[in-house]
């Protein structure tokens, strides 16, 4: 045990401390939870608050209190902590102090060598700032170790064959992307572009000043001008972040935020998670050009990426896995957790340096996306037109980590539409005729308004594969809801069929001929004719849309042009692939940073080479 060396990321929002167990990477908890708030504060005797305390303390006492100091390490700068001035090492000597007592207790013996994280980013003055405070802390920084490669490390590294990681690593107050390249246990940093004043403390900026403006516009107050006013302010846009992440709608409420003429102000606000998005696109839009820099600066494009991997909790935020996959063209790994995988990683280096044999992590992910059927005014060609009835909306993506929560807003397309038919469905295929339906259910009586009415699908999915629908008229708050068991049993194609008239046994449905055909049985235009048969015949179930965002047809359009593309490039020579390559990837460029005048010229360009391939 003497050997025994933890791994700690120092974030600049949250810390962790983990050690390796029986070939496992373990996040040491403190009453059952992983992380520690990278808060310092005084409370009023002068006794030390470091992590919940600090954080719960600094809502109301903001000036005894400081809060990501990770951002000042390597500046010559002094913070004040009550009527006391400290450096940012002495700050985050406190933060490493802690977890180390945490280790110590949990491994029974003290705890005196450490791997510590940093972004890759990091200068070396930055980084030797950080090795001062783990000496300050009464550690042996054994090794200084850069994020990305601490991330990379939970991913299996240990595979033969060469691989290249690129590691989109959003905190609460850093930013970079690096790619890493792994083989036979060796990872080496190829590229890595970024800021280390970029992340969610921004995004939370960003949202109070929007509610705070709103409120200022209404009461004539500003919620900014008192320090405790502004403080429980940014912690409740904080909680509404996170909110965001998972569901398109959350609420802000504050009682007695502030008063008005000796009377109290509360404060009541509704945020959509679009608005929120496009709060933050300036901040997005820049770790984009990271992500484009880091692939120029390491010589690859993005079809030579083999997994991207999300690190930090900012990364929650649907919009960052949308415009990954929209730039790299395949969807980003977030199986282990984003807030501990650093922290993680750094146990697995730790125990690698120390000679302890690591085996890959284990975690419980879904399976198979989880989702809705839902109308789409595209048909199976990519094209806008009449309405494709049978596309797939996944709620809860593949590889998931579970349990998990996850809701999306719909519209209905019918003005006064009063019923709506939810219908679960298992699969990948963004037709949904191709997926397994594990259930469904009507929500009925919805309010006689005009066609836009917005119903939440919510999906709740436990580690025992039980999952919770609900459908949630947003307007009213009607809700409907039913429970599906064994929602992660892969279903075989012989088995499908009895599988779903089983299913429809047990849920009480009446029998009828099968309608989600494979695809194998019914060729695009049989699909095309029986859809405007039921359109012509009257209303179908279920008349769902997607909600509408803004550049929605230029981005399916985009699409479908890009997947003809591949096609096309698979038998290309290699002069005309590597033309394609940088065709497409203009693409999804103009997509990524919706551009979109500048993205119909990319498809333009792209599409008369096709022309000219096609016929060569």
């Amino acid at each position: 045990m003497s050997d025994v060396i933890i791994g700690i990321d120092l974030g600049t929002t949250n810390s962790e401390v983990a050690i390796v167990r029986d070939g496992q990477p373990h996040v040491i908890t403190e009453n059952g939870d992983p992380i520690l708030p990278s808060f310092v504060g005084l409370s009023d005797e002068g006794k030390l608050l470091v992590g919940h305390a600090a954080r719960n303390q600094w809502v109301l006492a903001p000036d005894r209190t400081i809060k990501s100091i990770k951002r000042k390490m390597g500046q010559n700068v002094k913070v004040k902590l009550g009527d006391q001035e400290f450096t940012p090492q002495e700050i985050s000597a406190m933060i490493l102090r802690t977890l180390k007592d945490r280790a110590s207790r949990e491994l029974g013996m003290e705890a005196k060598k450490v791997v510590i994280t940093v972004p890759a980013f990091f200068n070396d003055t930055q980084r030797q700032a950080t090795r001062e405070a783990g000496e300050i802390a009464g550690l042996d920084v054994v090794r200084i170790l850069n994020e990305p490669t601490a991330a990379s490390l939970c991913y299996d590294p240990s595979h033969r064959e060469m691989r290249r990681v690129l590691v989109y690593d959003l905190g609460g107050g850093t930013f970079d992307v690096s790619v890493v390249q792994s083989q036979e246990g060796v990872v080496e940093v190829l590229a890595s572009h970024g800021d280390t004043a970029l992340g969610g403390d921004d995004f939370d900026d960003a949202m109070l000043k929007h509610v705070a403006d709103q409120f200022q516009a209404e009461h004539e107050v500003d919620l900014r001008a008192n320090v405790v006013s502004r403080a429980r302010l940014l912690r409740a846009v904080e909680a509404a972040k996170r909110q965001l992440s998972e569901h398109p709608f959350t609420r802000i409420e504050e009682e007695f935020i502030a008063e008005k003429n000796g009377l109290p102000l509360h404060l009541n606000v509704e945020l959509s998670r679009q608005d929120f998005e496009e709060l933050i696109k300036p901040w997005m839009d820049r770790t984009m050009d990271c992500v484009q820099r880091t692939l120029d600066d390491a010589k690859l494009t993005a079809r030579q990426i083999d997994k991207v991997v999300l690190v930090g909790g900012s990364t929650r935020s649907p919009i960052v896995s949308r415009l990954l996959e929209e730039r790299l063209g395949q969807p980003a790994h977030c199986e282990v957790n984003p807030d501990l995988v650093v922290a993680m990683g750094a146990a697995v280096q730790s125990a690698l340096i120390a000679g302890t044999e690591v085996g890959a992590v284990l975690v419980d992910i879904t399976p198979h996306s989880l989702g809705i059927r839902c109308l789409d005014y595209r048909a199976a060609d990519g094209h806008f037109g009449m309405p494709f009835q049978y596309r797939f909306a996944p709620i809860i993506r593949r590889n998931t980590a579970l349990p998990s929560s996850r809701s999306e807003v719909f519209s209905t397309i019918h003005d006064r539409q009063d019923i709506v038919e939810i219908e679960v469905f298992q699969g990948e295929a963004e037709d949904v005729r191709q997926n397994h339906r594990v259930g469904n259910f009507k929500i009925e009586g919805l309010a006689p308004v005009p066609a836009g009415n917005q119903i939440v699908v919510q999906l709740d999915l436990n580690l025992d594969g039980i999952l919770k629908v609900s459908a949630r008229e947003k307007a009213t708050g009607l809700l409907k809801q039913i429970t599906i068991e064994n929602a992660l049993q892969t279903i075989t194609d012989e088995s499908r069929a009895h599988s779903r008239q089983r299913l429809d046994d047990l849920l009480g449905l009446p029998g009828g001929r099968d309608e989600y055909v494979d695809d194998d049985e019914m060729t695009d235009d049989e699909f095309l004719d029986e859809a405007a048969e039921e359109l012509t015949a009257g209303p179908t179930m279920p008349e769902l849309a997607p909600a509408p965002r803004e550049g929605q047809r230029e981005t399916v359009q985009a699409r479908a042009l890009l997947e003809k593309a591949e096609r096309i490039r698979e038998k290309a020579s290699p002069e005309d692939q590597t033309e394609l390559d940088k065709l497409m990837q203009h693409v999804r460029v103009n997509v990524t940073d919706r551009k979109w005048d500048a993205l119909s010229k990319a498809c333009d360009e792209l599409s008369d080479v096709l022309f000219y391939l096609e016929d060569a």
